[in-house]
């Protein structure tokens, strides 16, 4: 097999004893190459792992989704091989198998009600993992470690000057960088597990309504400060116009809704520290995704790219880039009005008191 081909159907028999009917390309995941299986009536999700996960994640995978699903929560889950492991070993890598949970993604938000049921669903699902005492195999050292992410963009300018589009993205960069040199500190928090990247395209909506389902994607647990988890969720939710464009502008009522939501199912347990942080975070969110983009447009070596829109890696991630940073720009203007809402949405849910 090559990556990006359909498995050989001989693997789900040899590795899970079952007899695959048909296998298609689901989703456009940049990571992980993922498939649909259907399987005499049942449906599954098949992924071939990107290299850079190490396949003791599936340890730290199952442990979080099994204390979720304990709790009530809908989540994916892991199927144990034939002879009992959480994943297997290929010649072309490592590979993976799951229920699937019938669901649409979406990849930005139109209306209030979504954001809000996103906040409620990442609440409980944060509330369900209070008391789970977990030492995870997989350590995402450095994830928002925002000082690292703007010297790298600061070693690509200094390093690969000879890039064909260096001058079309250099001008890009030094706002960038600028805009990380003039940020808000984000208040220092005890770290909680998190889902690490609670972008919307990772919430699964029942079909043509408003309600979510569950959480998908758990490469990226870990214990991380909230109000980085929530900002991550906030630069992605409150941006109708998506990720690929550079026509942006940070929705408030987004922000709002999604907060509201948040706030009800969160008010017994988050400190005032974390929700004070919440405004600061987002923004430094977006202008270090702003940063990682930028220095993508340079390396051109860690995301994926679509060629059916764009001409090159670069562009790609250079529109990215422009993007996030013409959303930090727009939620900069907003910062004290959000900061003074999130306050009062959180306190009207009796948040904070303790």
């Amino acid at each position: 097999m090559i990556l990006g081909a359909a498995p050989d159907p001989g693997l789900l028999h040899r590795r899970w004893a079952i007899e695959a009917d048909r296998i298609e390309p689901l989703g456009e995941g940049l990571i992980n190459r993922t498939f649909l299986v259907l399987a005499r009536g049942a449906e599954f999700v098949l992924q071939r792992v990107n290299p850079m996960f190490a396949p003791g994640i599936h340890d730290d995978i199952e442990a979080i989704t099994s204390h979720v699903a304990g709790r009530g929560l809908t989540v994916p889950r892991l199927i144990r091989t034939r002879d009992g492991a959480l994943s297997v070993e290929e010649s072309d890598g490592c590979w993976r198998l799951m229920n699937r949970v019938p669901g649409e993604s979406r990849s930005s938000l139109r209306r209030p009600a979504e954001a809000e049921s996103a906040g409620g669903m990442l609440a409980r699902f944060h509330g369900a993992l209070l008391d789970l005492d977990h030492t995870f195999r997989n350590v995402r050292a450095g994830v928002h470690d925002t000082p690292r992410h703007l010297a790298r963009l600061r070693e690509a300018l200094t390093t690969r000057r000879d890039h064909p589009r260096f001058r079309a993205v250099e001008p890009l960069a030094q706002r960038i960088l600028e805009a990380g040199a003039n940020l808000p500190a984000v208040p220092a928090v005890t770290p909680r597990i998190v889902h690490g990247d609670p972008k919307i395209n990772n919430f699964l909506f029942e079909p043509g309504t408003d309600r979510i389902l569950c959480l998908v994607d758990y490469d990226t647990l870990s214990r991380m400060a909230l109000p980085l988890e929530l900002g991550d969720a906030f630069r992605s939710w409150c941006n109708p116009g998506g990720e690929d464009t550079t026509e942006v502008k940070f929705a408030p009522e987004m922000m709002a809704a999604g907060a509201r939501g948040y706030a009800r199912d969160a008010a017994a347990w988050i400190t005032p520290a974390e929700i004070r942080g919440i405004v600061p975070a987002t923004l430094t969110i977006c202008v270090e995704l702003a940063s990682r983009f930028c220095a993508d447009a340079i390396f051109e070596d860690f995301f994926g790219w679509n060629p059916e829109r764009f001409t090159s890696h670069s562009e790609h991630s250079e529109v990215r880039a422009a993007g996030q940073l013409a959303l930090a720009e727009s939620l900069r203007s907003q910062v004290p009005q959000l900061e003074r809402e999130m306050l009062d949405i959180f306190a009207a849910a009796g948040a904070g008191r303790h």
